[in-house]
């Protein structure tokens, strides 16, 4: 790269290239989403229906959060292997935003039916590690 490249690169965020910003922001808000999601997610299942929730007891509540978890971090193979061998980055980036998207919406639309909830669950394991891969 010659030096004149190296500066196209540059912007005024303290020198730092211009996709930086946007995958920092990427980044931010996939992460406020997870945490809060997954703050929250025992609460919401243990919450009796009258009150919002979906009236599952804390027991089996805190099985599916840690079925959830333990998901998580084993689909990070799978993903990566997706990712790398048929996706791509700009791909899985793309499809795992719009894809994750819908798992938030069927999430907060659980309020109309319990497997819905489940099904956005689904769609939130299977693509926050192809997402979070691709941002690596």
């Amino acid at each position: 790269m010659t030096k004149q490249e190296i500066q196209k690169l540059d912007t005024n965020l303290l020198g730092h290239p211009k996709p930086l910003f946007s995958l920092s922001m990427v980044e931010l808000w996939e992460r406020f989403a997870f945490y809060g999601i997954r703050s929250l997610l025992v609460l919401f299942m243990a919450t009796t229906i009258s009150k919002g929730g979906l009236g599952i007891s804390t027991e089996y509540a805190s099985a599916i959060y840690g079925i959830f978890a333990g998901c998580l971090y084993l689909a990070a193979l799978p993903g990566g292997w997706i990712t790398d061998n048929y996706l791509g980055q700009k791909k899985a980036l793309f499809l795992g935003s719009f894809i994750i998207a819908l798992g938030h919406i069927s999430i907060a639309l659980s309020i109309l039916s319990t497997p819905i909830f489940f099904l956005g669950l689904l769609l939130s394991l299977l693509v926050l590690d192809f997402l979070k891969l691709a941002l690596l």
